[in-house]
């Protein structure tokens, strides 16, 4: 759970093709403007922000969260958080301890892990959010040493139990192929390479005598294979190499490493918890007669208690167990939320808990194994918002086209005069196998709090969370099936005497953004407009200039189109076939780093829709990548994303 094309068109091209905008019979619009920067980002056709609106975002811009990277050997924690510009490591001594800031430096830090039986620990980021991420080891104080090769990717990073052995997966620009690399993060020296695939795979564990380590190969977000790799003759054997195509996550050595536990939905519509005989390829499920998800685990280093977490609608509760007699230890009372961190420490006797809510924006706890007492680390601060002020989401059901039920979480504002209908910002998730969860959603309080605007973030067909079924339902030649969902939501939201169905915008971002712009060019008349940052906008031009680390994986997932009955299909379901159907000012954003969804993407469909006479705004971040990690940037996003929706809902209620 816890897991760039250069080529583009030019600013001055896009800069050039505002003089020609035009208005739509429905809009009334201000005349064309210019291009200017703003700090990194490029603005094109954006208008000036105005000071009340720069202030409403500060109010919401401001809260920070407290995420659970590992425990220290003496019982304290790594946390990650933000206290300036971007996400920092910081070191939190005792329950309700200050946060030491450890890292100062001007990229987010991904992640970090302690290297068993020491106080220093791996930490992973990357560079103006290119996804080139690069390993370093450093303790709590000190500077850093780099690890990894500058221009490679580095991931999955996993240690032995003594600490002496460190793997890792690398992938390099331009190939789809990875190498397993290996090093004594104790002693240093240069990495060794372990094992070379020519598709994605990546270490999941090392065997308790080292001998062995396990990694996944991801053939698609529906398949993953098991393998174990023999560290001395470096070969590696499929597990189960009979079994169904199946889905494994996170898995782990159980004491004596003839066995392993991981996530799968072998057999099964939603995931669990399986045993895996690795000799044999047999499989036990742990978690019998779930109706949802298992989405996280982990395991004390005896293998005895189990910890893990259903994901109920959204909703994450969490278990905890013996693994051996299945018997019910005391269970965490945990705020309702959604889990974002689930660790033993290293002796077995808590169990951190991270945990994020609608009105929290997310903080850390410890659980007493024994004792049975629960404890908070943090309390970190939502800036000057007051909770008692913000919406609860509601979870709603509407019915698609063909029947099918599609769940949605409805953030309504408050202090709206009763018969007051509500413009209307439906809000979908990129991935596209992802799912929105009821998390601290700053986006969605602010537009419901400023614009008054009640916020509908659907999970459409294809969404995760709701068994491999659902999942499926959208791909390949099905995939305009979930811009009809949206089609089917628009009627709901016709039907709401609390909704103004003739102000309602659509907003995503990544497979999100597609989604926006596919409902634009199949329901623009029933729109005011829509927001869309780094969306696919040609599905054959993504595929082929996503990176090739990545590429195969999403040809699995949405068509290769090499294949030329797959590429009539993609190019009939590309939204720059069907921009000529887009009647409604739309604003679009891009990282200029992006190494998913590169920035021609948002180039091209800008050009299209200003050559088309169409209302486009346009902004470039040039120290971003598939998404908005730096304060400032995304201070400056929130800002347009504004004074763009504002406009739309104020011109349509005159």
């Amino acid at each position: 759970m816890f897991k760039h094309f250069a080529t583009s068109l030019t600013l001055v091209a896009l800069a050039a093709g505002a003089s020609a905008q035009t208005t739509s019979p429905e809009q009334t619009s201000p005349a064309p403007i210019g291009k200017r920067q703003v700090g990194t980002a490029t603005l094109s056709g954006v208008p000036e922000i105005p000071a009340d609106v720069r202030e409403a975002v500060q109010r919401y811009q401001n809260s920070r969260a407290a995420q659970f990277e590992d425990w220290l050997p003496d019982g304290s924690m790594l946390i990650a958080t933000r206290f300036g510009a971007t996400q920092q490591l910081h070191h939190v001594a005792k329950p309700g301890a200050a946060r030491t800031q450890v890292t100062f430096g001007a990229e987010p830090i991904a992640s970090a892990t302690m290297i068993p039986g020491t106080d220093r620990f791996v930490m992973m980021r990357d560079t103006g959010g290119d996804e080139w991420f690069q390993l370093y080891t450093r303790g709590l104080t000190g500077t850093a040493q780099q690890l990894t090769e500058p221009g490679t990717r580095n991931q999955s990073a996993v240690f032995s139990k003594d600490g002496t052995l460190l793997a890792w997966a690398r992938a390099t620009k331009g190939s789809a192929a990875y190498t397993i690399l290996g090093l004594d993060p104790k002693a240093g020296g240069a990495p060794r390479t372990l094992y070379q695939a020519d598709g994605a795979v990546g270490p999941a564990d090392i065997a308790p005598d080292k001998s062995r380590l396990v990694f996944v190969r991801s053939l698609s977000n529906r398949e993953d294979q098991l393998f174990e790799l023999d560290l001395a003759t470096g070969k590696a054997q499929r597990i189960a190499p009979k079994a169904a195509a199946a889905v494994y996550q996170e898995p782990r050595y159980l004491p004596g490493g003839k066995s392993l536990i991981a996530i799968s939905d072998a057999g099964s519509d939603t995931r669990q918890l399986v045993e895996i005989d690795i000799a044999t390829g047999a499989q036990r499920v742990l978690t019998p007669g779930l109706k949802w998800d298992v989405e996280s685990f982990d395991l004390t280093d005896d293998g005895r208690v189990l910890a893990y977490a259903v994901n109920e609608d959204g909703f994450s509760r969490v278990v905890v167990q013996d693994r051996v007699t299945r018997r019910a230890l005391p269970q965490p009372t945990v705020p309702k939320g959604v889990l974002t961190a689930l660790k033993f420490s290293p002796d077995g006797q808590q169990l951190a808990i991270g945990l994020t809510s609608a009105t929290s924006a997310g903080d850390v706890w410890s659980w007493d194994v024994t004792g049975g007492a629960l404890t908070r680390w943090t309390s970190s601060e939502l800036g000057d918002l007051d909770p008692a002020t913000l919406a609860e989401p509601e979870l709603i059901r509407f019915k698609s086209f063909d029947g099918l039920s599609v769940p949605a979480f409805v953030y309504r504002p408050k202090g709206v005069a009763p018969g007051t209908r509500t413009p209307v910002i439906i809000d979908i998730h990129g991935g596209p196998e992802s799912q929105t969860r009821p998390i601290w959603n700053y986006g969605a309080q602010y537009f419901a709090d400023v614009l008054k605007a009640t916020v509908i973030l659907p999970n459409v067909r294809g969404s995760d969370g709701y068994g491999k079924r659902y999942l499926n339902l959208d791909n390949a030649e099905k995939r305009e099936d979930s811009v009809k969902d949206i089609g089917a939501l628009l009627d709901w939201i016709g039907q709401q005497p609390t909704l103004d169905a003739k102000r309602v915008a659509v907003y995503g971002q990544s497979y999100g953004g597609y989604m926006s712009l596919a409902v634009m060019t199949h329901y623009s008349d029933r729109l005011v407009g829509g927001v869309e940052r780094y969306g696919i906008s040609n599905w054959i031009t993504f595929l082929e200039r996503t990176e090739a680390y990545r590429r195969d994986n999403r040809r699995a997932e949405y068509g290769d189109e090499r294949d030329h009955k797959m590429r009539a299909v993609l190019q009939r379901v590309s939204p720059i076939a069907g921009v000529d159907r887009i009647s409604k000012p739309m604003l679009v954003m891009q990282g200029a780093n992006d190494p998913r969804v590169p920035q021609l993407e948002s180039d091209q469909i800008v050009e299209k829709l200003r050559a088309n006479g169409n209302e486009a705004w346009y902004v470039l971040f040039a120290d971003e990548g598939h998404g908005f990690l730096k304060k400032p940037n995304n201070d400056l996003r929130r800002e347009v994303e504004t004074v763009f929706l504002r406009r739309l809902f104020d011109q349509q209620s005159r």
